[in-house]
C-alpha cells in the first residue's frame, strides 16, 4: 500500500523512481510515469547474484526444461511467492514455485532442473541486506540513462542488460 502512494507522490513531483518492492502491480503507475516522461524502474532483485541466477536458469532451461523453484524468506515477508520467484518462473514458462517463510532467513532461491538420472540446482543466497547495495547503486545510475531514453517502465534489470550484466534474460523479487 505504501509503495503505491510513495511512487504516486514522487511522480506528481516529477521525481524518477526506483522500486524494489514486490507484491504490487506497477502497471498503472507505469502509465502515469509514461505520461510525464519519467522513468519508473521496477527491479525484481537488486542482488547481482540473483540476476546471475535468473540468467543461468534461463540458459539451463534450454537443455533441461523440467524445473521447479523453491524460494525461502524471513517470516516477515508478506508476499509469497516472492517477486524474484514469480519473475524467474515466468521466464521459465510458468514453472511451479514453492515458498517457505521462517525466522532466521533473509532471501534464498533455488531453481531445480530435473532430467533423466540427474538434477541441476542453481541457487542464490542473500545472507544480509548488504547483498543489495551494488544493485541499488547500479539501478540509480540506470535511472538517469532511462530518463534520457524516455523509458517509463522497466520490468526489471534483467531486461535492461541485467543491472549491468550484458545479455541477461528476464527477472523480479524483492523485499
Amino acid at each position: 500500500d505504501a509503495v503505491e502512494a510513495n511512487v504516486r507522490a514522487a511522480l506528481e513531483h516529477d521525481v524518477p523512481c526506483v522500486v524494489g518492492t514486490s507484491g504490487w502491480d506497477p502497471a498503472p503507475l507505469g502509465a502515469a510515469a509514461a505520461e510525464k516522461g519519467l522513468p519508473l524502474l521496477v527491479v525484481p532483485n537488486f542482488a547481482l547474484g540473483a540476476v546471475l541466477m535468473m540468467r543461468l536458469a534461463a540458459e539451463a532451461a534450454r537443455y533441461l526444461p523440467r524445473a521447479e523453484i523453491v524460494e525461502l524468506h524471513g517470516e516477515a515477508k508478506k508476499d509469497a511467492p516472492s517477486g524474484t520467484a514469480k519473475a524467474t518462473a515466468e521466464a521459465l514458462g510458468g514453472v511451479p514455485v514453492h515458498s517457505v517463510r521462517l525466522p532466521g532467513l533473509v532471501a534464498h532461491q533455488e531453481v531445480l532442473f530435473g532430467g533423466d538420472g540427474q538434477l541441476l540446482t542453481i541457487r542464490h543466497d542473500a545472507f544480509s541486506r548488504e547483498a543489495y547495495v551494488p544493485g541499488v547503486l547500479l539501478a540509480l545510475e540506470r535511472l538517469g540513462t532511462a530518463g534520457e531514453r524516455a523509458r517509463p517502465l522497466l520490468a526489471g534489470p534483467q531486461r535492461e542488460a541485467g543491472l549491468g550484466l550484458a545479455g541477461a534474460g528476464a527477472g523480479r523479487g524483492g523485499r
